[in-house]
C-alpha cells in the first residue's frame, strides 16, 4: 500500500498548485478520501475531504471557494486544486484514505488506514 503526494512547492500569494496523491495497493473506490495539512508548531486538520460514494465535498471554512479535492478512481489518484493561496496556507499537505466511509468528514480521528508521506507547501508573502 502506498499514497504518494505531489505537487508542492514555493507560490506568491495569490498563486496556485495542484497536489496530486497517487495510491497503489488498494481499491481507492472503496475509500472516503481527505487532504490534511500541519503548519509548524500546529496540529493536523482537514482541508477537504469526500466520502467513497459521491463527489460531494466538505471543506475547511478558511479554504471554501479557493480549494477543490477531486479524485479519478480510474487513476487511483487524488487531487487537491488550490486557488488564491494565502501565506497561512503554508504547511506540509497529507492525503489519507479511509476504508468504506460512505459519509464525509474531514476529522484527522477517522482515518486510520492509509496515509501519504506528506507534500511541503509554501505560500510566500
Amino acid at each position: 500500500v502506498e499514497l504518494v503526494e505531489s505537487g508542492g512547492g514555493l507560490v506568491q500569494t495569490g498563486g496556485s498548485l495542484r497536489l496530486s496523491c497517487r495510491t497503489s495497493g488498494f481499491n481507492l473506490d472503496w475509500y472516503g478520501v481527505a487532504w490534511f495539512r500541519q503548519a509548524p508548531g500546529k496540529e493536523r486538520e482537514g482541508v477537504a475531504c469526500q466520502s467513497s460514494n459521491d463527489d460531494r465535498a466538505d471543506y475547511l471554512d478558511s479554504v471554501k471557494g479557493r480549494f477543490t479535492i477531486s479524485r479519478d478512481n480510474g487513476e487511483k489518484t487524488v487531487y487537491l486544486q488550490m486557488n488564491n493561496l494565502k501565506p497561512e496556507d503554508t504547511g506540509v499537505y497529507y492525503c489519507a484514505a479511509d476504508f468504506g466511509r460512505r459519509e464525509r468528514s474531514c476529522q484527522l480521528i477517522e482515518y486510520d488506514d492509509y496515509w501519504g508521506q506528506g507534500t511541503q507547501v509554501t505560500v510566500s508573502s
